[in-house]
Order: C-alpha cells, then structure tokens, then sequence
C-alpha cells in the first residue's frame, strides 16, 4: 500500500457528461489496483448517476461492482432533493450526512485525501 490518499468525487449525470463519469469511475480503479488508499463519493448531481449505474443492468455497473467497498456512499441531501434517496438507500449504499445533512469533504481533506472531482 502507497501513502497516496485519494477521494474521487462523482459530481456529474450520466446524461450532462457520461464520459466524465465513466473516467472518474477508472480512474478511482487505476488507484484501487495500485494499491493506493481510495475513496468514491458520490455528491451533487452525481447522486443521479449512482441511482442509475447501481442497476444491475447499466452497462457501468461492473465498475461500481469493482469498486466494491471503496465507494463511501452519497450526499444524502443531494439524494433526497434530486429524489433518488430510495434507489441509493435500497442498494445498500450509505447516505452521507456529517455535514449538516450533507456530506463533507472537509473530513476528507482533513483525512488526508487529496480531491479529484469528476
């Protein structure tokens, strides 16, 4: 394991920019196969994306499936007020609220992570 500490974020929908989504997906599996320390959140819009993509039969599921436990879940605002809280909650997703009701990526860089948002 490598000391790099690195925090992909998702903020896209599929449909505003689809390969934007799919290079923030391999890049966090080029991190995750290295060995390195990475974490997948999924913030702002990007909530859509992880509604759709965690359907078995979306040609992107493999990557979320490769990425196994190292997607740390969604902003739980964001999925309530873009209304795909149920399709992130029912695929065993956790919902990230530490900041207020949203998620924090102040924790992340206080953690260490450096951010590269997709």
């Amino acid at each position: 394991m490598s000391d790099l500490k690195i925090a992909v974020v998702i903020l896209e929908t599929l449909e505003n920019n689809n390969a934007r989504v799919y290079r923030g997906l391999k890049t966090a599996l080029e991190f995750k196969a290295a060995g390195d320390d990475v974490i997948v959140m999924f913030d702002g819009s990007g909530v859509e994306t992880l509604a759709k993509i965690a359907d078995a039969g979306h040609p992107m599921n493999g990557l979320i499936s490769a990425l196994g436990d190292t997607i740390i879940g969604a902003c739980e605002f964001c999925a309530k007020s873009h209304k795909v809280f149920e399709p992130i909650r029912d695929g065993g997703f956790p919902l990230l609220s530490d900041n207020g009701g949203e998620a924090s990526v102040r924790k992340l860089v206080v953690d260490g992570y450096q951010i590269m948002n997709f």
